[in-house]
């Protein structure tokens, strides 16, 4: 969809500052949000596309004052309400509801770093052929789609080569929705930053793009 998410090439925001080493959490309580994130997907009830999509949801002015886990949280409640997991009732009022059943954590402590470790691949086979091959010049589709994409705005339309074919794999926009995995052909795109951006950039500078079959059109 389209939204401050997507604000790759937009003008206004400011500055990208880089922190000179960073730390992994700056505070203890964003360390439990990707805890609590990764304890409640562990139930299978939505897809890492679908909690992509519920952060994507979050209004535009909350979305641009939240912080990185700030986000997560508010798209893990979301979440949580839509598969019944935990009330609205429950989340309003941070209390518990007696009569809602209670149920048994599927990732225990003593499992993490094995689950962590094994990840959940994306990769499938399919019998349907490659659309692009290496070294073939390709647009990207001028789409608007109403649900979740990975096809960012600032390379709709645009011109690329394909670089690499990385297989068939999961395909999000169907994926985040419950609509099937409906794996596609996966391609590494290069886009050139002067065909992306326009006015002059630097020599040589490009950007590279994982981008499937239904976000490609030949040229």
């Amino acid at each position: 969809m389209n939204g401050v998410h997507d604000i790759g090439g937009m003008h206004g925001l400011g500055a990208v500052t880089r922190e000179v080493n960073e730390p992994v959490f700056h505070e203890q309580w964003e360390a439990r949000a990707l805890a609590l994130t990764l304890a409640a997907g562990a139930w299978g009830r939505w897809t890492i596309d679908a909690s992509r999509h519920a952060r994507e949801l979050i209004p535009g002015t909350e979305y641009l004052r939240m912080g990185y886990y700030e986000k997560w949280i508010a798209g893990l409640e979301t979440l949580l309400v839509q598969t019944g997991l935990v009330t609205r009732s429950e989340m309003e009022s941070l209390c518990v509801d007696v009569e809602t059943p209670k149920l048994t954590p599927p990732l225990t402590g003593d499992r993490v770093d094995s689950v962590l470790a094994l990840g959940r691949a994306t990769e499938r086979t399919i019998s349907a052929m490659p659309r692009f091959s290496r070294g073939e010049m390709v647009r990207g589709r001028n789409l608007n789609p109403a649900g979740h994409t990975r096809l960012p705005r600032y390379a709709r339309g645009r011109r690329g080569v394909i670089t690499r074919h990385h297989g068939a794999h999961v395909f999000p926009d169907t994926n985040a929705h419950a609509l099937g995995e409906c794996p596609q052909h996966l391609y590494q795109v290069r886009f050139e930053a002067c065909d992306l951006w326009g006015g002059p950039t630097a020599d040589r500078s490009a950007v590279y793009l994982d981008l499937w079959d239904d976000y490609l059109e030949p040229v």
